[in-house]
């Protein structure tokens, strides 16, 4: 039985759609197994074990670099997510004069490599006599999260339903109501998605990290790194696990948020 053109390129592209899922998953399939193997050099399986997981929690520089982490992560979340609505909303403005410009500025973050902006991040606290540390880590988090934040709420913005809002100025709604009882729920799926993808990429960033932590601050990327170079990778595994099991149940809870908010609307 031949197979027509259609059927055939159909199988063709599930076929490379399921070789770059296996490409994807297997490595992260093998640092799970792993995680539980009972061997200090990674060469073989060598016996179940969960004694990684012990020593990861009885390890205070691994909880002290979490803090660090979740900390970072949740005030630039906060702050580049509060910027960014306030941004959106102002390019929301046609008739806004500085509109091309600012629109520029917040793309420019996006296409410099991250090592460009961490070298220049680091030679402006340097010139500028700042002690590198939680501050200036969180400055620069702000820094390149909220131009994800803006692009994001903005691309909701875009398909707003305005004629929600023309009937409640007909009906004589101020505009402090028609914002938060109207508008902002509205575009609360957007912001809890630049919220989401600005947490994450908080708790993921190293480069930029490296060179505006300075000495005696380490997030968990950091700590993950120094502690690879020194060859320690037993409990890198169970921390890497912790951290995919984490990033899953953020994904589900603000799925479940959005079907809420979706659902009230």
């Amino acid at each position: 039985m031949r197979l027509s053109p259609a059927k055939l390129y159909q199988g063709l592209n599930l076929t490379v759609f399921s070789l770059v899922m296996v490409f994807l998953y297997i490595p992260i399939l093998i640092l799970i197994i792993f995680s539980f193997n009972d061997a200090r050099i990674i060469t073989g399986w060598q016996g179940f074990t969960t004694k990684y997981y012990v020593q990861l929690f009885n390890n205070p520089t691994i909880g002290e670099a979490f803090r660090n982490t979740m900390l970072i992560a949740g005030l630039s979340t906060l702050v580049s997510t509060t910027l960014g609505i306030l941004t959106a909303l102002a390019l929301e403005n046609k008739r806004f004069s500085g509109r091309k410009g600012l629109i520029g500025l917040i793309y420019i973050p996006l296409m410099i490599p991250d090592i460009l902006m961490g070298v220049s991040l680091a030679l402006l606290f340097n010139f500028t006599r700042v002690n590198t540390g939680m501050f200036t880590v969180l400055i620069a988090h702000i820094t390149f999260c909220i131009s994800y934040t803006v692009i994001v709420i903005q691309s909701r913005l875009e398909g707003f339903d305005y004629s929600l809002v023309e009937a409640a100025q007909d009906l004589g709604a101020k505009p402090s109501y028609i914002f938060w009882k109207i508008k902002f729920p509205l575009m609360m799926p957007g912001i809890i998605a630049a919220a989401l993808l600005a947490f994450t990429l908080s708790i993921d960033d190293f480069i930029i990290t490296f060179f505006t932590s300075g000495r005696g601050f380490d997030t968990l990327p950091i700590y993950v790194e120094g502690t690879i170079r020194r060859g320690t990778i037993t409990t890198i595994n169970s921390l890497s696990t912790l951290m995919i099991a984490f990033t899953l149940f953020l994904v589900i809870i603000t799925k479940r948020i959005r079907k809420i908010i979706i659902s009230a609307l």
